[in-house]
């Protein structure tokens, strides 16, 4: 499908409401022949033929000519307004599901500024096409074919004159648009790459601050306002290149019905009244030539939006529903993963990783920074597919069962935390959130958040998220945690969750967290051997591959690499047995 046959997918909607919109442009542009045609009969039949019994009549016309045309000039626009509201908004509710469909790698390779223009700037330019472009032209093409078409009635020679000039004008479209375009596919780019600046510099002036860097990022912000600002102005040197050239030919006309018009009605090849009416043309002929080179800029305005739009939403992603998706209401929890391999362009991120974790079962998984932890529970949720092997929810492969439910029934507690502008209990029933006050404190309970929440100005609806009240990371991690409890999930995926809380407050929250007892299979990526010493199973990866695995006896014993991470954050602090001092 083509960019503009996509767009005239959402147009079809609305396709009775426009004819009816153009047939009312048709009728509005009809009216205007009307004036200059009853002013050249008032010239010549009343003004010089003395029929003065004629004039009641011809001004009764003419108003309600005028009347009906001054009734269709609000009826018209505000029509197409109404189409444009609505193809913008299916428009854009189409796009944002798409983008809410696509995979991580999707969102990897596309800047947030980059998206957030497509739903704002593109989006604008096409509800601006439709809303007022799209009429506008066909009233400019039916005010210049009816004008000619009259001119011709009135004297076949001045008409054939004002002709000649339309191949000129013709060339002259041809050579703009062609220019255009590019430029505005530029002025699309560098907005693009501004927003982005923005979008990432307001949400990092946290870091901003902190490294006393205002100077700094202000002077790389003028070099994108600056290039911006030159793709606008490097298109502005387009049109005011072009524009003279049609306000030149459109003044053409005057001259020639001046001097033309003139010198037939001198030779009485037409009358006063017929060279008054041609002048009441002019203004018909003259503006759409005048508008000309505007509505080709408002043209390749909306072709670029559309395209840009439309190369964002055809991306497939390469994470897809199957086409019969196996469901289960109630997963056990037993996971599997069979030789799995994965590989992100050149690099291989994990190498033949094979284990299998019973149902009820508590993992630790450990390893230095770029190991590959992440990455084993971004395959587990499927928001990437392995290259190679399986990975088996229940003896099922991840890729056959429904992507919705599989998610729906893993609880994530990420390492980067997002909290949504909302109310805390909003934010941890996000998950369910039809759930009872009592679950969502339950689940505050267990992520030791509760005593902090209730010490708030307003407790479990005190607004927080990027515009809210500040909160600390520790804060933050355990308002994730209760997000993810609160759903009762089958699988539990921790992924270094404590790091930014104090030991004691750890050791709470791995107590709750044996109390939900073995309905839970639990997955803890951890820095600290305080975090995982209790699982039923280590994993520990270097590079890519599981190097050991075992329970925390087992590991210690054989004196790898867990061994010697243990030695670094337990003995060099007297703590020779391994147990949690705090």
């Amino acid at each position: 499908m083509t960019p503009m046959k996509w767009f005239g997918s959402f147009l079809k909607k609305y396709r009775g409401r426009m004819i009816v919109g153009l047939i009312l442009t048709t009728v509005m542009a009809s009216l205007a022949i009307i004036a200059p045609k009853i002013s050249g009969r008032i010239v010549d039949q009343v003004i010089r033929g003395g029929q003065y019994g004629m004039l009641p009549g011809l001004l009764g016309v003419l108003l309600l000519a005028t009347v009906i045309r001054a009734v269709l000039r609000f009826c018209v626009p505000y029509n197409f307004e109404i189409c444009s509201q609505g193809v913008l908004y299916d428009m854009r509710d189409t796009v944002y599901r798409k983008l809410l469909k696509e995979d991580f790698d999707f969102y990897n390779r596309n800047r947030t500024g980059d998206l957030m223009s497509r739903q704002t700037g593109d989006m604008d330019a096409i509800r601006a096409f439709v809303a007022q472009t799209i009429y506008s032209v066909y009233e400019c093409v039916l005010y210049f074919v009816f004008a000619l078409i009259m001119v011709f009635t009135v004297n076949r020679k001045l008409a054939v004159s004002m002709v000649c000039i339309l191949p000129f004008t013709a060339m002259t479209t041809y050579f703009q648009m062609k220019a255009v375009k590019p430029a505005f596919h530029r002025i699309r780019r560098q907005f693009s790459s501004l927003n982005t600046y923005v979008q990432e510099n307001i949400s990092g002036n946290r870091v901003i601050k902190a490294f006393a860097k205002e100077d700094y990022e202000i002077g790389r912000f003028e070099k994108e306002n600056d290039a911006f600002r030159n793709a606008q102005l490097s298109c502005a040197d387009i049109w005011t290149k072009y524009v003279p050239v049609f306000e030149f030919f459109s003044n053409i006309l005057t001259v020639v019905l001046m001097l033309y018009g003139g010198y037939l009605a001198i030779h009485q090849e037409m009358t006063v009244g017929e060279m008054v009416t041609v002048n009441g043309y002019l203004w018909m002929l003259n503006m759409p030539l005048r508008m000309a080179g505007w509505y080709i800029n408002d043209i390749q305005r909306f072709v670029t939006s559309v395209e840009k739009i439309y190369s964002t939403f055809s991306v497939e992603p390469k994470v897809r529903m199957p086409e019969h998706p196996k469901g289960q209401k109630k997963l056990r929890g037993e996971v599997e993963f069979r030789h799995v391999s994965y590989h992100a362009g050149d690099e291989d991120i994990l190498q033949d990783v094979s284990f299998c974790v019973s149902p009820g079962q508590t993992v630790g998984i450990l390893g230095p920074t770029g190991a590959g932890k992440s990455t084993i529970m971004n395959l587990l949720c499927r928001f990437y597919d392995v290259s190679q092997g399986e990975v088996l929810v229940d003896g099922v492969n991840v890729k056959e069962r429904n992507l919705y439910d599989l998610r729906d029934q893993i609880g994530m507690a990420m390492q980067d935390v997002f909290l949504f502008s909302d109310t805390i209990e909003g934010n941890i029933s996000y998950g369910r959130p039809n759930c009872s006050f009592e679950e969502v404190h339950r689940a505050a309970v267990a992520a030791d958040a509760n005593h902090f929440i209730k010490e708030m100005p307003e407790g479990y609806d005190t607004i927080v998220g990027e515009r809210g009240v500040g909160l600390s990371g520790g804060q933050k991690q355990r308002i994730s945690l209760a997000r993810a409890l609160v759903k009762d999930p089958a699988i539990l995926i921790l992924d270094d969750t404590t790091s930014a809380v104090d030991m004691e407050t750890e050791t709470y929250i791995q107590e709750q967290l044996k109390k939900l007892g073995k309905n839970h299979t639990v997955f803890v990526i951890a820095y600290r051997i305080s975090s995982i010493m209790d699982a039923d199973r280590i994993l520990v990866l270097d590079h890519g591959r599981i190097t050991e695995q075992g329970t925390h006896q087992e590991l210690v014993k054989n004196g790898g690499y867990y061994a010697s991470v243990f030695e670094h954050q337990y003995k060099s602090e007297g703590k020779e047995d391994g147990t949690k001092q705090i």
